[in-house]
């Protein structure tokens, strides 16, 4: 494997991924319980707005990434898109967490669905045309990982990093039932996102605009044409698998996040400044993940280095809470306590990062196996068909996780001590059967998948001798 890490366009490649990651922690730890304990919105109807928005961004994404791949600029195929979400991302994510208007309980709901909708229309906009430049940027198997673990590893740290910072000094210091913290945090969000997003364009502008451009442009005029080639496509099998792992993980995911500051705060009973050491620990995940991706790869194929990864996270995943549930765990609230969940996300982190790459390094394999039948480069679209699926499902998740904090009554509380044991046991019997049964059935579905090491350079070569 090539040593990119010279290379500038690697590394203002990797870290467009930052903005993603802030949206990320945004809208996976944050919205949900700001939703319900600053805007007074229930718990049910809260995941209500964000499943719409969801929705909607699930069908924009397919158009978008299609639209990108037939985008014929002097700025290349991708870039017209990145500027635009530029400019709407930061704009709309300082507005979620600074609202605009005077909210009450008549437009509140109206209001979060509207902003959740123009943050997620935004990052179709950037992530999906950013992440699509891979396939034309880097070529080999191995490589790509590579590349992949870098804009993961960004992700996670621009993620992580906000969340450390927040639960210190911003919500954490304010309490998540205040909006002075989430005004502090949406300021400085957008502030990074729009560094990130600008960066990141400008640094692979000059190799995106030298990149041949597509044979056939998007035309409007002609939506049913395009809607069959974007089906044409994703007949694709290998996609398929893919397809339907980020359906079902999707779920798990949309709810896991959305529980999550329920679970540290109400369950494990950490403080603000607490669950920011828990980020702390979670820095080190992305750099051991950063040399383990590709030496894994490279040993046993992208496929079986996935299924080790995830598997190897979901088992650990759930230990916490039963051993909390057994009483055999250490105090609750306890650094203790502390020290031993934060060592379990650490390594749960660890091997979602792993999973990831390579799950993301498949889907690159696939762009050249779909090539092969229909002579057109569908990058953008299959990353956002992936994005499609998890994003679409993920709203079920969030409407489960709203659900469940109704059911277990979880509402109207505002402190550990509002939270019973018979609350953390009825919360710990929804959540964590329905989180690991989903991811198990996930990995099984991704074992379907064919690209090995030998079937892409197969290929590559095979493409190669057509364009001679």
């Amino acid at each position: 494997m090539t040593r990119p890490e010279k290379n500038p366009v690697y590394w203002y490649y990797g870290s467009a991924s930052i903005a993603f990651g802030i949206k990320n922690n945004a809208f996976s730890y944050l919205l949900l319980i700001y939703s319900t304990q600053v805007l007074g919105i229930p718990g049910y109807l809260a995941a209500m707005a964000l499943a719409v928005a969801m929705a909607w961004d699930a069908v924009s994404d397919l158009l978008l990434g299609h639209w990108s791949d037939k985008t014929n600029s002097r700025l290349g195929r991708r870039h017209p898109f990145m500027y635009a979400g530029f400019v709407l991302l930061p704009i709309s994510f300082y507005a979620l967490f600074n609202p605009l208007i005077e909210l009450n309980d008549s437009n509140s709901w109206l209001y979060l669905l509207a902003t959740a909708i123009l943050i997620r229309t935004a990052v179709t906009l950037v992530e999906v045309p950013s992440v699509a430049l891979l396939p034309d940027l880097v070529k080999d198997y191995d490589e790509r990982n590579k590349w992949l673990v870098l804009r993961h590893s960004f992700g996670w740290y621009g993620g992580n990093g906000i969340h450390v910072v927040n639960m210190g000094i911003w919500v954490g210091a304010f309490g998540v039932a205040s909006q002075a913290g989430y005004s502090i945090y949406g300021l400085a969000g957008a502030l990074i996102i729009a560094a990130s997003i600008l960066i990141s364009s400008l640094g692979t502008q000059k190799i995106a605009s030298a990149m041949p451009r597509p044979t056939e442009t998007f035309k409007f005029n002609e939506i049913w044409h395009e809607m069959k080639q974007i089906g044409q496509s994703v007949k694709n099998v290998n996609f398929f698998w893919l397809f339907t792992y980020s359906l079902i993980v999707g779920a798990a995911g949309g709810m896991s996040t959305a529980l999550y500051l329920y679970n540290v705060t109400y369950f494990f009973a950490f403080t603000g400044p607490q669950i920011a050491v828990t980020g702390i620990f979670v820095f080190a995940s992305p750099a051991i993940a950063y040399f383990l991706a590709p030496a894994l790869g490279k040993a046993f194929g992208k496929k079986r280095a996935a299924i080790a990864a995830l598997v190897g996270a979901i088992f650990l995943y759930p230990i916490p809470y039963l051993l909390t549930l057994a009483g055999i765990w250490p105090e609750s609230g306890s650094w203790n306590s502390l020290i031993c969940y934060s060592f379990f996300v650490m390594s749960e982190v660890v091997g979602f990062i792993v999973g990831g790459v390579m799950l993301d390094s498949m889907m690159a394999d696939v762009v050249e196996d779909s090539e092969l039948e229909t002579n057109r480069r569908s990058e953008g679209l299959f990353y956002a068909a992936r994005s499609f699926a998890s994003k679409a499902v993920s709203a079920l998740g969030i409407i489960l996780a709203g659900t469940i904090v109704s059911l277990v009554g979880m509402d109207g509380i505002q402190g550990v001590a509002d939270m019973t044991n018979e609350m953390r046991g009825n919360l710990a019997s929804f959540f964590l059967p329905t989180y690991c049964g989903l991811y198990f059935l996930a990995i099984y579905l991704i074992s379907k998948y064919r690209i090995d090491r030998e079937t892409h350079q197969n290929n590559l070569d095979r493409l190669a001798q057509q364009a001679i």
